[in-house]
């Protein structure tokens, strides 16, 4: 009945005293080490290492130093504010959800264990287990440490927390049972975490602490990774593109007004060299203000309020956000790496179909209530203990209206022999009233070839049985045997060990069923270009036919579309490169092997995101652009991840990615609105200089239009709702820069357009002789505010081709800040006085100057109207 290793290297009797304190100093406690936390300073400042903010810290010194020299700090109060914010809300913001990932350990350490120690079983808590203690564990017990069988009786163990593989059955090294080649590890090996699921088992420790399976895991999910995301590589692309544009126009304008003026003006034929100094001054200081006026300092802002924005409404939606950026990086993700079980499965046996034979439907419930060693443990009958496939036959009992306790109570069981990997059936004998019976319920091809079943019925059953394994489900034949009514234990004994002249009673099909939204949720990333690859550790068999009913392979698909995780280890590097661009599904996947694929394929330049809820997942999940824990997952996934699916469900990923795209497209549109306003501001510097004038915009008028052009403009743009259509573009290369061509000329268009006109406008002032008046001057202030009042709705509507009214009504933040701009205008105008250099404006003065300024937005909306129609008469 037990399967022995006879060895005089194991001493039953267990470790002494002495022996175990040599082992703890020699190895070690049982104890995983946590990750060494980051100090709050230190995530603080690693806001600052942001590209955009580092190039602001220049321009903010830069403003500093000319402030003392012209006694004006207001710009560089507003720039050392706006990097003040921007890395304040993003700490604040990652501080807040790292809370909900503190718990990185596994269950409490100090969980009471049985061992032998001094020849007698002790109870001592996890954390004192040595490595050489002799461990007794049995049904429901967490193996407490790594370590090799000495004894075992029936064993089957959970190894789903590190290898995915929900029941894998153990045995003693050398038996007829330990001989599975595609185990992921030795059949005689218990690892620490995971759970035993039948039998008992006497074992020896030979590994405590992060020398187990799972420490060297939790230590790898652990790990810094160098991998940049996305939007990191853009923002440093801009900062790149704008260190260079902003230097190189400022240094041509130095040049060419100094050499214009050395040229025309005869103070450089002079002596007065103060005055020439004064003039190079005046120049520099204009050189300084193009660079400052070149940077987008809202961005950061912009950046990390739609990043906050989007991690507090996708909580709505059952996405837990651990890290900002993992925000945007869903919608540049090109492939998802998935785990099977939990993820794209229920992780819950059920029995999926059954073919009832002979006998009556009471005998067979109570042959599933009796023959059996599982336990339902909630009221409701949800949850299970014990073996999955006998929780799943009584779970379908509970579905029937059947109650398997009563049944249990009501009847007599005489003798029950346990399932083996031998004998691969179980059997129980049970009176029943005055009767006496004999159940047996194990694998079809060894319990119906103990009965007696004609030849076409027999043909029936086989292939149905065929059909039910080609669709990944367990198969199960139950029948049964009337012993004599005077039959003894000895009797029932020998009738169970060797069956025969049995009566079928039914054949059970069990799986563990797809979710329902996953088919759906795959099929829309697909579409929206991101494909999807298993990786797991059951049977290739199982993980072919999860592929086939999610829809990622078919009778089509190559060979070369299914590997198991030993093999992919075996091929070279150049081997796995080459692999991973056909691969479809991995099984029998061990964590290096999972981690392996996830940088071959970073290497192919793909954004990978990996789904997962176990601890063997916890690498991956680690390396990957973003990693995707399941919210019924293990607290070391969850602590490897960037984002938790609370709900875990597949179809939570598509509204992730739509988020994310989203995201991108909004920081394109604030892009877009931004850097339009700065093209226009930096040519009416140059212009002004040309023109022999200043930006005759006030200190107080800048930070107003600074406000709408930062603060306002982020939190409208970056507030607009995620659209589907977004899901209808294939992923964007990450080479492509977020500024791209469509966005180049629009910036440069439109901000060359309100050039002209506010450059017309003062032109116009001075032919005129008054020059510039208060009223001309609040007419000017009033115009260039408009000008980014209208130029709000072409950003809004920036990569479509729809109007920019459309939805307008949905978009609230941006509606509401659209009015508190036109009323902040009017009231700045009306009442502002001296402090803004304003006057109040007639009504025929507001006509005129939105009418003007609106011909921004009609213009745009004129360009949307040709792109539909064409778009329309090209389908």
């Amino acid at each position: 009945m037990k399967e022995t290793l006879d060895t005089d290297a194991v001493a039953i009797g267990g470790l002494s005293a002495s022996q175990v304190e040599q082992s703890r100093r020699e190895h070690g406690e049982n104890v995983l080490t946590p990750p060494k936390p980051v100090s709050m300073w230190k995530l603080y400042m690693e806001k600052y290492q942001d590209p955009i903010i580092r190039i602001l810290l220049v321009a903010a010194v830069i403003s500093l130093v000319l402030a003392f020299v012209d006694g004006d700090f207001v710009e560089t109060i507003g720039i050392f504010i706006a990097i003040f914010l921007a890395t304040t809300i993003g700490f604040i913001f990652e501080r807040d959800a790292a809370k909900k990932f503190n718990v990185l350990t596994a269950l409490s350490e100090e969980q009471p264990v049985k061992v032998c120690r001094e020849g007698r079983v002790v109870e001592v808590a996890r954390r004192d287990i040595v490595v050489g203690d002799i461990v007794l564990v049995e049904v429901g017990d967490e193996i407490p440490a790594d370590g090799l069988l000495v004894r075992s009786s029936s064993l089957q163990v959970d190894e789903s927390s590190l290898t995915g593989e929900p029941i894998i059955t153990k045995s003693v090294a050398g038996s007829e049972s330990s001989t599975a080649d595609d185990a992921t590890y030795p059949c005689n090996m218990l690892l620490r975490s995971t759970m035993v699921m039948n039998g008992s088992a006497t074992y020896r420790v030979t590994a405590v602490g992060d020398a187990t399976e799972i420490g060297k895991v939790a230590r790898s999910s652990t790990e810094l990774t160098s991998v940049k995301t996305p939007l990191n590589v853009q923002l440093d692309k801009l900062a790149k593109l704008v260190s260079k544009f902003g230097i190189g126009i400022s240094v041509a304008a130095f040049l060419i007004f100094l050499v214009h003026d050395v040229v025309t003006d005869s103070v450089w034929r002079g002596d007065d060299y103060f005055r020439m100094a004064e003039i190079v001054l005046r120049y520099f200081m204009m050189a300084v203000t193009l660079i400052v006026m070149a940077v987008p300092e809202g961005l950061p802002m912009a950046v990390t309020l739609a990043l906050a924005l989007n991690m507090r409404r996708m909580l709505k939606s059952n996405n837990l956000v651990r890290k900002l950026h993992a925000c945007e990086t869903m919608g540049a993700v090109t492939v998802i790496c998935t785990d099977k079980t939990g993820t794209l499965t229920e992780n819950r046996m059920q029995v999926a179909d059954i073919r009832k034979l002979y006998g009556s439907d009471d005998l067979l419930a109570k042959a599933f209530a009796l023959n059996t060693t599982a336990h339902l443990d909630t009221e409701a009958g949800t949850n299970g203990i014990g073996n999955p496939t006998e929780v799943a036959l009584l779970l379908w009992l509970d579905r029937e209206g059947e109650d398997y306790r009563k049944l249990r109570h009501a009847e007599d069981i005489i003798y029950q022999l346990p399932f083996s990997t031998e004998r691969k059936y179980m059997a129980t004998a049970a009176r029943l009233g005055n009767r006496q019976y004999l159940f047996v319920k194990g694998a079809p091809e060894i319990v119906l070839a103990a009965c007696r079943i004609a030849g076409e019925e027999a043909d029936e059953i086989s292939g149905r049985l065929t059909s039910w394994q080609t669709k990944a489900m367990r198969t199960l034949a139950f029948a049964y045997r009337e012993l004599p009514a005077d039959a003894t234990p000895a009797d029932a004994e020998r009738a169970a060990m060797h069956i025969g002249q049995l009566q079928a009673q039914a054949i059970v099909g069990i799986s563990d069923p797809i979710r329902s939204d996953v088919p759906g949720a795959v099929a829309e990333c697909q579409r929206a270009g991101i494909e999807v690859k298993i990786v797991t550790g059951d049977t290739a068999a199982t993980a072919r036919e999860i592929g086939r009913q999610i829809g990622i392979i078919n009778e089509e698909s190559a060979a070369d579309a299914v590997i198991t995780g030993p093999d992919f280890a075996a091929l070279s590097d150049d081997e796995a490169y080459d692999c991973v661009v056909g691969l479809k599904v991995m099984c029998r996947a061990r964590p290096a092997d999972k981690q392996r694929l996830v940088a071959m394929l970073q290497k192919h330049g793909q954004v990978v995101a990996v789904t997962g809820d176990g601890t063997n997942d916890a690498p991956a999940l680690n390396h990957a652009h973003v990693g995707l824990s399941l919210g019924s997952g293990t607290s070391v996934a969850k602590g490897a991840s960037d984002m938790t699916l609370l709900d875990d469900s597949f179809g939570s990923i598509v509204n992730a990615v739509m988020w994310g795209r989203s995201l991108y497209k909004n920081l394109q549109r604030f892009l877009f609105f931004q850097l339009t306003v700065n093209v226009a501001a930096l040519l009416l510097v140059l212009g002004g200089a040309v023109i022999g004038t200043e930006l005759p915009l006030t200190v107080t008028q800048i930070l107003w239009v600074n406000l709408i052009m930062d603060t306002f403009a982020a939190m409208a743009l970056a507030s607009l709702p995620p659209t589907k259509d977004v899901m209808d573009d294939k992923p964007r290369q990450q080479s492509d820069f977020i500024i791209n061509h469509s966005m180049v000329r629009g910036i440069m268009g439109i901000g060359v357009a309100m050039f002209a006109v506010m450059f017309i406008y003062l032109i116009h002032c001075f032919n005129t002789g008054g020059g510039m008046q208060t009223h001309e001057l609040s007419m000017f202030f009033t115009a260039f505010v408009m000008l980014q009042f209208w130029n709000l709705f072409n950003a809004k509507a920036l990569g479509t081709d729809h109007s920019a009214f459309r939805g307008l009504c949905h978009d609230k933040v941006l509606t509401g800040i659209l009015v508190a701009v036109f009323v902040g205008q009017w009231v700045i105008v009306t009442f502002g006085g001296k402090m803004f250099r304003a006057v109040p404006l007639s009504l025929l003065d507001w006509v005129y100057v939105v009418a003007a300024t609106s011909l921004v937005l009609w213009a745009g909306e004129i360009w949307r109207l040709v792109a539909r129609l064409i778009t329309k008469n090209g389908h």
